[in-house]
């Protein structure tokens, strides 16, 4: 595994070329944000999540009559990419299909992820190409880890614009039609493991498009992704990291039906066509 480092004035970024990942994001006072890594509590930093978001009903799907298996999150986070595009302040990495990925997921594809650092933000861009004739079905979302040095309830989190959050409460896995809202005074939400007893707060279309961390109520990063349609916030119990997911999908419902082109949030890309997005994030 070869390890890649951009960087320019305000910040310094590493990656993995397993996964794509990005597994430190230092400022020039050379403090780290990203989580790392620790596998007592979660082994990864920033994986990819492709060509699924999220868990399948059974940890399966149907296509043109067939099923298929694919693992949570699917597998591009645990393959190695190929740099394709490499200077001082940004690199892209592609993954390309081949004979193991069609055996799980029966379409010929081509993932470019690129990172690009501009001042003291970091750029985060994904680009499914699809190189078949067939049409492309797929979800995609970021799974960053941000650091958290102090006290689990020392942070917040700010949720531009919204004074409410109603999330899917998930069920062995998987997205149920149950809801919950709770209320965020000032548009923060404290940070408390409670939250997250029972897995990750999953948002449908959330009208916010950008998350800042607070610690102490100073703000120290933001999560930009007005591209993004869903937002995924994490963390295991006790542990002292904060993952914020850009997703387009999220798990299957329990009443999903299996067919991948009938999943809820699943996206198309048309033959010989392509499908982009991003997002930022920014040391304050």
């Amino acid at each position: 595994m070869t390890t890649i480092s951009i960087n320019n004035d305000q910040i310094t970024a590493q990656f993995k070329t397993l996964g794509a990942e990005l597994f430190s994001l230092k400022d020039k006072n050379n403090k780290e944000f990203i989580w790392e890594g620790d596998p007592n509590f979660w082994g990864k930093h920033s994986p990819i999540l492709f060509p699924i978001v999220g868990s399948l009903k059974n940890n399966t799907f149907e296509y043109n009559g067939n099923s298929y298996s694919l693992p949570r999150h699917g597998f591009a986070r645990e393959l190695t990419f190929e740099v394709i595009d490499k200077k001082e302040d940004s690199v892209t990495f592609s993954l390309q299909s081949n004979e193991e990925t069609l055996k799980k997921y029966p379409f010929s594809f081509e993932l470019q992820l690129s990172y690009t650092l501009i001042g003291s933000s970091l750029h985060l861009g994904y680009k499914v190409i699809n190189t078949s004739d067939t049409v492309l079905p797929f979800s995609i979302g970021g799974h960053p880890a941000f650091a958290l040095p102090k006290a689990f309830d020392s942070y917040q989190l700010q949720f531009d614009g919204l004074d409410s959050l109603t999330f899917n409460l998930l069920e062995e896995g998987l997205i149920s039609d149950q809801t919950k809202t709770i209320e965020i005074p000032n548009q923060q939400l404290n940070l408390e493991y409670p939250l997250f007893e029972n897995d990750a707060l999953v948002f449908k279309n959330i009208p916010s498009k950008s998350v800042t961390i607070l610690e102490e109520n100073q703000p120290i990063l933001k999560v930009n992704y007005a591209d993004f349609p869903d937002l995924g916030v994490w963390t295991p119990v006790n542990a002292p990291f904060i993952c914020i997911e850009p997703w387009f999908g999220y798990s299957d419902t329990p009443n999903n039906s299996g067919k991948i082109i009938e999943k809820e949030g699943i996206q198309m890309v048309e033959p010989n066509s392509f499908f982009e997005s991003n997002y930022t994030i920014t040391l304050l």
